[in-house]
């Protein structure tokens, strides 16, 4: 595997949160975010212990690699603030335009003044970030990146500690992230793309995936999605039964024993909801190329009498014990398929008859050939 089970494992758990309660949350749409970068192999793909996008610094003079940098979260502008209503200035002397450039200067000073108090070497914006706050964050030695979406700025947050501030103005020491170990930016082809790393206690993580084409990365992140949905599972509900058929099986066997007991009519439910559930095992077998309605009867002749773990092996249609052939199936995922699946049969009963409220193409054409049969066929002359 490009990206062993061991790492995936390792995603979830680094977005996994469990309060004092007992309430779990693994948001993998949310913090657990996929790049893919064209180009390289895919042995270089890899699970970073921090978070990266695709962002430079605002300016080249600007540090792009920085050592357990001090990180400031904003989601306001640094840049002067145009008022929503048309507003008139009227100049009566030349100082008078230098005045309000002068205003402008102050407030965008002020701002930057607020945030390098806090001695950052990293200021991350959500919004713009104009040349004159980048000049006085140049001189004091401190890195900007701006308009970062939001869900990126979440995710940072959450990797190196921190709040997202809304207002320069309530800049406090407990708002800077400190549990970065290295800031860097690199370049991917004509890309930069800067990451935040070697993060102390990470809740959010990314998977860089590296590829020869797109259509190999969309490959491999649907596989990836579909490992990390696994785990999740497993960690949001640790119960595992046997995989193979088992599982279908054993709950088969069940029912028709179920059914000898119940006389009448009452007992048919029950050898129709197992016929259906051994579709599964048959289909299996059918896969293998086995004699189905053979291994079918020994793998029924197993559940009655060696247990409940007996299933098909996929590759050769064999009936091993699924417990030391180690195929299992997550609990969750076999509930709500049985579930779903007597739901629907459910559904569907309900269903006395169909109407269609739209014509069959056929239909209409028959009645256009009718029409043009009556126009065609000649009118009695009418007697006055």
């Amino acid at each position: 595997a490009v990206v062993s089970t061991q790492s995936t494992g390792d995603a979830v758990k680094c977005v996994h949160l469990e309060d004092k309660g007992g309430y779990k949350e693994i948001d993998i749409k949310r913090y657990a975010k996929v790049e893919k970068v064209p180009g390289g192999s895919i042995e270089m793909s890899e699970i970073l212990d921090g978070v990266m996008f695709n962002k430079d610094v605002t300016h080249t003079g600007m540090k792009r690699r920085i050592e357990n940098p001090r990180i400031v979260m904003l989601d306001c502008n640094l840049e002067y603030k145009k008022g929503e209503s048309q507003t008139n200035l009227e100049f009566m002397q030349e100082t008078d335009f230098r005045k309000i450039l002068q205003l402008e200067e102050n407030y965008i000073k002020g701002i930057c003044d607020d945030i390098i108090a806090l001695k950052p070497d990293l200021v991350l914006s959500e919004k713009g970030v104009s040349d004159l706050a980048q000049h006085f964050l140049l001189k004091a030695g401190i890195s900007a990146i701006r308009r970062l979406r939001k869900s990126d700025m979440n995710r940072v947050a959450r990797a190196v500690g921190g709040q997202i501030v809304h207002r320069t103005e309530e800049l406090k020491e407990s708002d800077v992230g400190t549990e970065c170990g290295l800031f860097e930016i690199k370049k991917f082809g004509d890309e930069y793309f800067t990451f935040l790393t070697k993060c102390k206690n990470p809740k959010a993580c990314t998977i860089l995936l590296r590829g020869a084409s797109k259509d190999v990365l969309m490959e491999v992140e649907r596989n990836l999605q579909d490992a990390m949905n696994v785990a999740r599972n497993v960690m949001m509900d640790p119960y595992l039964v046997p995989g193979g058929g088992a599982v279908e099986a054993a709950i088969a066997h069940r029912l028709i024993e179920k059914s000898k007991a119940i006389q009448g009519v009452g007992q048919w439910p029950y050898r129709a909801l197992a016929e259906a559930l051994k579709i599964i095992p048959k289909t299996l077998m059918q896969n293998c190329g086995v004699n189905t309605i053979r291994t079918m009867t020994n793998l029924t002749a197993k559940h009655a009498t060696s247990g409940s773990t007996w299933g098909v092996d996929g590759e050769t249609g064999n009936i091993v014990d699924m417990e030391e052939f180690g195929v299992w199936d997550t609990l969750q995922v076999k509930s709500q398929v049985l579930k779903t699946a007597i739901e629907t049969a459910i559904l569907l009963l309900r269903i006395d008859d169909i109407v269609s409220g739209v014509k069959k193409q056929s239909d209409i054409e028959a009645e256009k050939m009718a029409g043009k049969f009556q126009s065609q066929q000649p009118q009695e002359p009418q007697e006055e």
